[in-house]
């Protein structure tokens, strides 16, 4: 499919009547793909798919068709949704430890590139505790540096090892053993696929 159809295809599987803050539509989504507004339609369709649950399929056919499109950052985004989709969405308020208490010294793309540890309460057999895996995804910034903070996604490499965590809960993140910022747990929603 080309990327007119695949846009076309993604908007057929959102249902009438639901709208993005800006009160945008389905509707919209048409009337941009009627005048080859491709990527305002693809935008326009990620932010109804945030304000409302949707379906697997269409991620996956918006990723394929922001790949198509060369948006690098639209297509890790439809990917990232889609693996929520899937396994569920954990948001965290994340802060990064200052650069003279950390070994990080530069800031880090917040595109869901970084795969840090994580200390969320999990032990080993013998009473220690583990660091468990997950990606970083950083809200309303492209960017997070030492001291900074934000809100932020994470995808677990194992989801179910993370099924214990209530909001509130309070979490250490690790790109080595140190301690490189703390996050807060916000947000715990089930999978919808």
């Amino acid at each position: 499919m080309n990327v007119p159809e695949l846009l076309e295809s993604a908007g057929l599987l959102v249902p009438q009547g639901i709208a993005t803050e800006n009160d945008l539509t389905i509707d919209d989504v048409w009337d941009y793909l009627a005048h080859d507004e491709w990527e305002i339609a693809l935008d326009l369709l990620e932010d109804l798919g945030d304000a409302h649950p949707l379906p697997l399929a269409f991620w996956e056919t918006l990723g394929t068709a922001a790949e198509q499109m060369q948006l690098k950052t639209s297509a890790a985004w439809c990917h990232w949704r889609h693996y929520e989709t899937r396994h569920g969405i954990i948001r965290v308020d994340l802060t990064l430890l200052p650069a003279t208490e950390s070994r990080r010294q530069t800031p880090f793309s917040g595109a869901g590139d970084l795969r840090p540890m994580w200390n969320i309460g999990n032990r080993t057999p013998t009473g220690d505790p583990t660091l468990d895996i997950a990606r970083l995804w950083v809200e309303h910034t492209p960017t997070l540096g030492p001291g900074e903070r934000s809100s932020a996604r994470l995808a677990p490499l194992t989801p179910t090892q993370w099924r214990h965590l209530q909001p509130g809960a309070t979490i250490t993140m690790h790109e080595d053993r140190t301690i490189a910022g703390t996050a807060v747990v916000l947000e715990l929603l089930p999978p919808t696929a």
